[in-house]
């Protein structure tokens, strides 16, 4: 084959190409990460190798980048597993062979019948292009019987599908099958039936494929058995008439890679390398050869060897030649969408700018023209449509990201930052150069609403035209030294401290620190046990581990998305998640828009009508009054619990400090307490210079525009990549790998790579010494994570806006963080007592008085906020929500009252009697106690009802002592003062 998808030749002598391998993405299975299956491929010149891992997809886009550097050719495959556990290796020949294999790797993840669409002599892929499909995902449960035929009653575990034979036929189009070897179908059925069975599972194949689609794989591993197979399966192949193809069916790259896979097996065989036995690959012979390698292996039977160049030659499709395309955005007035575009972006600025100054007209300008030139003026609809429904249905929304760094962003209100009023750079969020789509995350409140926002986009684009993007969870320090320690015998108390001892940054020289931490922990690392440790926790970190759900990234397409990837269902009902990872999207050119849940603007959303209800005043929260005099004191006195962003111990030590009196000096406070600047040392220079303790300096007068609004020390990714094409000659692309590098999960090695290039051009430039040493340092050091600015401003808007409600409405922004809460720093008791030294009153939970929810209630001049029955520990939400809708109706008299109206249970009517919920019926702690132990459950609630009042309670009343223990232990808050406070004069005698 000579064209472009296959550079290799029968003149080059014997060839030879791998078509059956497995990366780590066959999780617990595959050894190597799709990069070093494809550097080895390079090393041994196989011109092209398959990947073929169990039921997915997820490693292609990684190989596929990784061959293309290397030179070697990425063909597409997958194993579908069939109803008996054999698995069905399948290439991909053409663009319809590979919707079909996503098809049906699908519906064997979803469980549903499959679509008669794309399969055999259907040419139509795009079936519900416009998205119509709008049934939710149907509940899966696991069948008594694996083989069960019903496919409405299968189910599956994540990535452990399988799919009926009806199926293969369905979606046979373009795909090659290989028989498997062992594990394969062929064999399985020779096993239990000999040669009849056999030959009728290969007739079933040639039908249902064509006898040009299917490979008969022999493998030569030196297993006993092996060659009697082998001479039956050749023999069968002749008779039908099917090629043999020698594979390797590799699951590691090298036999190096033999540890980590018995470390894998125990795993999935839940057992320890001591007992595992027979169970371990024996011979490591599971690896890729080299073509002279098969050669010689196969000198018997040449034919298997060369019959994988042919099959090879065949399955021509790349992952480039994907066949994904953005949905269409919903126009009006029979406009284009570039039309239309202009026209929503003209009136959003108007509302926006009120008068669109000559700066703000040419920034628009620029942005449109490189907007519609590059084809994304549909992107912006959509996004800006799903802006709309949340304005609609009072969903707070806000944009953040690379995306502040666009007018036209702002001017669709899609963000919030003025990124002209705050000189961002618009490269950051698009650019001509990189040719790649750009990347919207909008914030959402966390919970209902949010999810009401993800279901209408899944409503809009039909169940197989959206999903939400992965996230490959990968071994970090602290799991691979449980499973490779579990997988060694280890006691588990021995783990438990070594893993404890494991930190965040671990990996950087995972062999010493492990070392150091053994010692500690009291394990030797020099006996053979401890240093076969040291090595697989090494080997383990950053190979896949298991696929989850991404915070909030949508993946949307036009027609079935499940053409492009296959689907999968999420842990979380109604959702659906794709195979690949965000990194792999942006590879790929498939694009997302990042629906993330944020607790703050749910506890903000709620604020505004609670001040508007209850104190008369409109807030407009885009709109509040700017650099506010008593909310900047309020910050410079580190007064900030509850506050977004700025709460954390760090940040108030930094606040006295820093001194913030405006907007920027709040997004710099956001930047800086973050790994990056501290691990790059910036934070004491940044803040000497801000205190004229120290001069203002650049690394280089030509850093001096770069850097002068920082002081001469970078704090944001965008500075970093300005520095890069300034100091060392970066093109733009080069920038933004530079960039991507700094938030990837590999970007220690990644940078220390990009290293190397930029000493290489600051030398070429005569920046060289300390000079170019500072420079290093600071980009480095944003390899372990650093801000980009535009990112830093969106946050510091919803920092601010938190800041100003904290100072001027504190009752109605406790109420709404209580109401918003699990969220920030501070668990509601804190937050009480902080709000209690500003004054806001607190009142108790009460069954005739409390909602659910936290309310305000008026107290003399203000308000001070009623804790809701939410906060009450073992009572039912719908009970809860009885009492407060009973009380409404007609407030109780009695606890009995209130056990027959709303039919709670007697630990529930405990739970509240002990915190005091009772009290407005005239009951103390412990009268309501007795009063409870004397209501008997077994009666109706109306004759219940009817019971005389019990004796009065002869237990004594609660101490003030014994009230905040009740008060900890059955709601977590009390109204009172800090239990500290009635020890602090003693606390104080002892010098505390």
């Amino acid at each position: 084959m000579t064209d472009e998808r296959g550079p290799w030749s029968a003149d080059r002598g014997s060839r030879y190409c791998e078509l059956h391998a497995h990366t780590a993405f066959s999780f617990l299975e595959g050894a190597s990460e799709p990069e070093v299956v494809a550097e080895r491929a390079a090393e041994l010149e196989l011109p092209a190798v398959a990947v073929t891992d169990r039921t997915g997809v997820y490693g292609h886009p990684r190989f596929y980048k990784a061959a293309k550097a290397a030179g070697v050719e990425a063909i597409v495959g997958a194993e579908a597993v069939l109803p008996d556990g054999s698995r069905l290796p399948l290439l991909v020949e053409n663009a319809r062979g590979y919707s079909n294999l996503c098809r049906l790797l699908t519906d064997a993840a979803l469980q549903r019948p499959p679509s008669v669409a794309g399969g055999p002599g259907s040419d139509d892929l795009d079936v519900a292009d416009e998205g119509t499909d709008t049934q939710s995902p149907r509940p899966w449960t696991t069948p008594d019987d694996p083989r069960d035929t019903d496919r409405g009653s299968r189910a599956a575990r994540k990535g452990d599908g399988w799919v009926g034979w009806e199926d293969v036929a369905t979606h046979a189009a373009g795909l090659v099958a290989l028989t498997g070897g062992e594990a394969g179908p062929l064999v399985r059925a020779w096993q239990r039936g000999g040669d009849d069975a056999a030959r009728a599972e290969l007739r079933r194949l040639a039908g249902i494929f064509g006898a040009e689609r299917v490979g008969v794989e022999v493998h030569r591993h030196q297993l006993r058995g092996e060659e009697e197979r082998n001479t039956a399966l050749v023999r069968l192949a002749r008779e039908e008439g099917l090629p043999v193809v020698a594979t390797q069916d590799a699951f590691g790259a090298s036999v190096a890679d033999g540890p980590v896979l018995d470390v894998f097996t125990c795993l999935r065989e839940h057992c320890t390398l001591d007992v595992a036995g027979r169970r371990l690959e024996a011979n490591r012979g599971r690896v890729l050869r080299s073509p002279a390698a098969m050669a010689w292996l196969w000198a018997d039977l040449p034919e298997a060897v060369a019959n994988t160049v042919g099959i090879a030659a065949r399955c021509a499709f790349r992952l480039r030649d994907l066949p994904y395309r953005f949905p269409r955005a919903r126009l009006e007035e029979d406009r284009s969408e570039a039309e239309e575009l202009f026209a929503r972006v003209e009136a959003g600025a108007r509302e926006r700018y009120r008068t669109i100054a000559p700066r703000v007209r040419a920034q628009l300008d620029r942005e449109l023209s490189l907007i519609v030139r590059l084809g994304l003026c549909g992107y912006f609809l959509v996004v800006h449509d799903i802006v709309r429904f949340c304005g609609v249905r009072g969903i707070l929304a806000q944009g953040r990201g690379s995306a502040a760094n666009s007018a036209v962003c702002y001017a669709l209100s899609i963000t919030a930052v003025d990124p002209i009023a705050m000189e961002l750079l618009f490269e950051r969020f698009l650019s001509e150069e990189r040719g790649e789509w750009p990347d919207i995350d909008i914030d959402l409140p966390s919970g209902d609403r949010r999810e009401e926002v993800i279901q209408h986009v899944y409503r809009t684009y039909g169940e197989r035209g959206a999903a939400m993007t992965a996230n490959v969870i990968t071994y970090r320090g602290r799991s691979a030294v449980r499973e490779a320690g579990k997988v060694l015998g280890f006691p588990d108390e021995h783990l438990d401290r070594l893993s404890k001892l494991v930190g965040w940054g671990f990996g950087r020289d995972a062999r010493g620190e492990l070392t150091t931490y053994m010692r500690e922990t009291g394990l030797a690392p020099e006996e053979g046990r401890g240093r076969l440790l040291v090595e697989l926790v090494a080997r383990l970190l950053h190979l896949p581990r298991h696929l989850g759900q991404h915070s909030g990234g949508m993946v949307l397409a036009r027609g079935r998305l499940d053409d492009v990837v296959p689907l999968e269902p999420a842990a979380m009902p109604g959702r659906t998640v794709i195979q690949w990872d965000k990194d792999d999207c942006a590879d790929l050119g498939i694009i997302k828009v990042d629906l993330l849940g944020l607790g703050m603007l749910c506890a903000l959303e709620e604020v505004v009508p609670l001040v508007r209800q209850h104190e008369g005043v409109e807030l407009d929260l885009a709109h509040l009054p700017a650099d506010d005099p008593a909310t900047y004191d309020m910050i410079c006195k580190a007064d900030t619990v509850g506050v977004f962003q700025i709460e954390s111990r760090a940040q108030m030590a930094t606040l006295p400090r820093m001194r913030p009196r405006r907007f920027y000096d709040l997004v710099v406070e956001v930047a800086i307490i973050r790994p990056g600047p501290i691990v790059g040392k910036m934070v004491h220079p940044f803040i000497n210079r801000r205190l004229g303790r120290e001069r203002v300096v650049y690394p280089h007068p030509d850093l001096e525009p770069i850097l002068k609004r920082t002081l001469g020390v970078p704090l944001f990714q965008e500075q970093l990549m300005r520095v890069a094409m300034v100091a060392a000659g970066f093109t733009g692309g080069q920038a933004e790998e530079l960039r991507r590098a700094m938030a990837a999960k590999r970007s220690v090695e990644r940078m220390s790579k990009l290293e190397q290039q930029l000493r290489a051009g600051m030398t070429a430039r005569g920046i060289t010494g300390k000079a170019a040493d500072e420079i290093v340092q600071g980009i480095t050091s944003f390899a372990l994570y650093g801000f980009p600015e535009s990112h830093a401003a969106s946050f510091a808007l919803l920092a601010y806006a938190s800041a100003y409600l904290k100072c001027h409405h504190p009752a109605a922004f406790l109420c709404a963080l209580l109401n918003a809460w699990p969220m920030g720093f501070y668990h509601p008791a804190t937050l009480i007592q902080d709000a209690r030294r500003h004054g806001v009153v607190i009142l108790p939970i009460d069954v005739n008085r409390s909602s659910w929810t936290c309310s305000l209630e008026e107290q003399g001049a203000g308000w001070g906020v009623r804790l809701g029955l939410r906060f009450v520990r073992g009572l039912r939400e719908e009970a809860g929500r009885r009492i407060a809708e009973a009380a409404r109706q007609r407030p109780f008299a009695a606890v009995r009252d209130v056990a027959a109206r709303c039919g709670l249970r007697q630990p529930e009517l405990e739970a509240l009697a002990s915190i005091g919920a009772f009290a407005s019926l005239g009951q103390t702690r412990r009268s309501a106690l007795w009063q409870v132990s004397a209501l008997d459950g077994r009666w109706p609630a109306l004759a219940q009802a009817m019971q005389p009042d019990p004796a009065p309670s002869p237990l004594p009343e609660m101490k003030l002592d014994e009230r905040y223990v009740a008060d900890y232990r059955g709601a977590g808050v009390t109204v009172g003062v800090h239990p500290l406070a009635r020890r602090r004069r003693e606390l104080q005698a002892r010098g505390v």
